[in-house]
Formats: structure tokens, C-alpha cells, sequence
């Protein structure tokens, strides 16, 4: 994106603590134009420790955005920095990232005819410190699905059923699972972009 077609006016480039495609079109969308960085941080361990402490879903999901805005933030003084996180819980159960596309179909299988809740959290971090952070939940209704239903969706989507928690992207083919979808589309699409744009906004760091 042009730098003048930014509506950021921040003293510093604004920083995107995320590998996530789809988080990084939002904010370009929104003419926010981050710059990405990502810092070295054993997601996995941090979600087991979470776990172990018996964490609501939405504190897992704010405890996971915070920590990875925090440690981007050290390498950036003076920037603000954004993590995020997203959790699928249903019936108690927390669903990570399938790891493989046998694992994606199990959990498709297990997702099959309920309605699970989709959290998207965010934190905004400069200087090692948490400055804002806050959440938004999406109910997702998937209709009811066959094996071979599922084996269909798993061949057309490929690998990249592997990139998002609950093994869809609801702005591609992943729309064709559901029956119903209450909430916010930046919300499930992983980044509840109006609070955020909000803060910055009161920051005074947006032309707009």
C-alpha cells in the first residue's frame, strides 16, 4: 500500500505481531498499512501452561494476544504494537489448530450440527507494556455434515484447512459449513477491527 493512502499517523510505523494473512488484509484494508513482525514465542507451551491454570477461554485468548504483543513490543521501542489470538471453544472443549488434515476431519466431525463460540482477542503493547486490550465473540452454527460431506470440503479446501482454528476461513469456501453465524465479521475473521480502530483513534493517531 502507498504510504499516502495511510490513514496512520503515528510517530512510528505501526506494528503487526502476526503471521496471520487475513489479520494483516484487514488492517491494509482499513488503510493501517502495518508492518509485520513476529517474535519467537512457543505458542503451544504458553496455551499448555494456560490450560494447566484451568483458564477461561477468553482469558486464554487476552493472555495469548497480550503476551504477543509484549514481547514484539521489546524489540520496537516507541511503537505500538498489535498480538491477537483466537479461541474455538464448544461444550467445554477448546480446539486448537488441527495438525494434520485427519485431525481437521475429526474436529469437523466433533463441530458437526453445534453451535461453537469463536473469540477474537486483541492487545495493543508499547515498550514492553499492555496498553489496551479486548475481546468479541461470534456464535457459529455448523450444519450438520456426513463424512462424506466432510471428506469433500477437506479435498477442496487442501492444506490450508490446517491454517485457521476450526479448519475454515469463513470469507472462502469455509462459508459453505454453516447454517447460522451470529456476531461480528471482523470477529471472526480474528480481529474485532472496530474497538481497535477505536483506540487508536483517541491515541490521535489516525488522519480520519
Amino acid at each position: 500500500m502507498s504510504a499516502n493512502l495511510s490513514v496512520w499517523i503515528g510517530d512510528y510505523p505501526l506494528i503487526l505481531a502476526s503471521k496471520s494473512k487475513t489479520r494483516r488484509d484487514l488492517l491494509a484494508g482499513a488503510h493501517l498499512a502495518p508492518e509485520i513482525h513476529v517474535p519467537e514465542f512457543d505458542e503451544r507451551a504458553f496455551e499448555n501452561a494456560l490450560e494447566a491454570e484451568n483458564l477461561s477461554p477468553v482469558d486464554r485468548a487476552h493472555a495469548l494476544a497480550c503476551e504477543k504483543a509484549r514481547l514484539a513490543s521489546l524489540s520496537f521501542p516507541q511503537h505500538y504494537v498489535i498480538g491477537a489470538d483466537q479461541i474455538l471453544a464448544c461444550e467445554k472443549t477448546v480446539l486448537h489448530k488441527a495438525q494434520s488434515v485427519n485431525e481437521a476431519k475429526r474436529q469437523l466431525a466433533f463441530l458437526s450440527g453445534k453451535t461453537h463460540q469463536l473469540i477474537s482477542a486483541f492487545a495493543i503493547a508499547r515498550d514492553g507494556h499492555v496498553l489496551f486490550e479486548d475481546h468479541d465473540t461470534a456464535q457459529m452454527t455448523m450444519r450438520r455434515m456426513t463424512a462424506q460431506h466432510i471428506e469433500r470440503y477437506c479435498e477442496q479446501a487442501g492444506d490450508a484447512i490446517l491454517n485457521n482454528v476450526g479448519c475454515y476461513a469463513l470469507e472462502g469456501l469455509g462459508v459453505h459449513l454453516f447454517e447460522r453465524v451470529e456476531g461480528d465479521f471482523f470477529t471472526v475473521l480474528g480481529l474485532p477491527l472496530e474497538s481497535l480502530i477505536g483506540f487508536f483513534r483517541r491515541e490521535g493517531c489516525l488522519s480520519l
